[in-house]
């Protein structure tokens, strides 16, 4: 065969072998910010400039929660042992707003220390691909994961289960997960119920599905508020804010506008105190 045949005829093999064999996983980018969104569709970070965020002083009402979270995630940031957490409870009670805010805090106090990661509910079935890249990114990541749940009939959960703790490579070192949820087990009660009623071996079937909540070292519950700790929450933010209201009428509107929601919560708070700014004509500048 002459050479300028044999040559081709390697050029041949070598394109074909390029298509068979899988491109090498993109190395994720994590660098000139402290927050990222995981795109599954890309399989790349989004750097977030800006996190929509209040101050950890802010958040009244959730005083113990706040200080086991943020000494668990200051441990972490110093590659120290941490656990991964879930937040779990009530809606609108700052289980989001503490996890961004206890980030903040540690990265004041340690620059750079610390990236926030967030992968959307819908991308968890990802997240094998995600802490692969993570683990190789050379930074302390915490990874978040808001309004975590799974419905009956999803399988998604077993992944879950063997990327926090039980698989063959585990959690990474430099990696560390927080969830939050509405359900302390992750499923609604309703799946838990009928599954284990059309099952050989109920408990069996209850046991496989909260030891999916049981990977998480930490459980942080969040409860309902009540009047005192309301109002507590809507002083706070308007002195904050410097907005000129007297206390018995902020009080009163505030009520009115925990009536006409039929709810009281820290959302509910910072709703109403949205509302009177731009009532006031005044701004609210976020940090």
């Amino acid at each position: 065969m002459a050479d300028r045949e044999l040559h081709v005829l390697l050029e041949r093999i070598a394109v074909a072998l390029e298509r068979l064999s899988p491109n090498p996983p993109a190395r994720l980018e994590l660098e000139g910010a402290d927050a990222f969104v995981f795109e599954a569709a890309s399989g790349r970070m989004r750097p977030v400039p800006r996190v929509a965020r209040l101050p950890l002083a802010l958040l009244h009402g959730i005083d113990r929660q706040a200080a086991v979270l943020l000494d668990n995630t200051r441990r972490f940031a110093r590659g120290l042992p941490a656990n991964n957490a879930l937040l779990w409870g009530a809606r609108g009670m700052g289980k989001s707003s503490l996890v961004k805010a206890v980030h903040a805090e540690v990265v004041a106090e340690m620059p750079h220390s610390l990236v926030l990661v967030e992968i959307h509910r819908e991308d968890i079935e990802h997240l094998p691909r995600l802490l692969h890249g993570l683990a190789r990114s050379g930074r302390r990541c915490l990874l978040f994961c808001d309004d975590l749940g799974f419905d009956a009939g999803e399988s998604d959960y077993k992944s879950l289960k063997a990327v926090l703790e039980g698989g063959l490579e585990g959690r990474p070192e430099n990696v560390l997960f927080y969830a939050t949820s509405n359900r302390r087990h992750l499923l609604p009660r309703e799946a838990l119920e009928n599954e284990q009623a059309t099952a050989l071996h109920p408990s069996e079937v209850a046991e496989e599905k909260i030891s999916l909540s049981d990977r998480f070292g930490l459980w942080l519950g969040f409860h309902p508020c009540d009047q005192r700790i309301y109002l507590e929450m809507v002083e706070r933010y308007a002195a904050h804010f410097a907005l000129p209201v007297e206390r018995e009428e902020l009080a009163r509107q505030a009520l009115e506008w925990a009536r006409l929601r039929g709810a009281r919560s820290g959302r509910v708070a910072w709703q109403f105190i949205q509302d009177l700014a731009g009532r006031l004509g005044r701004r609210l500048p976020l940090p």
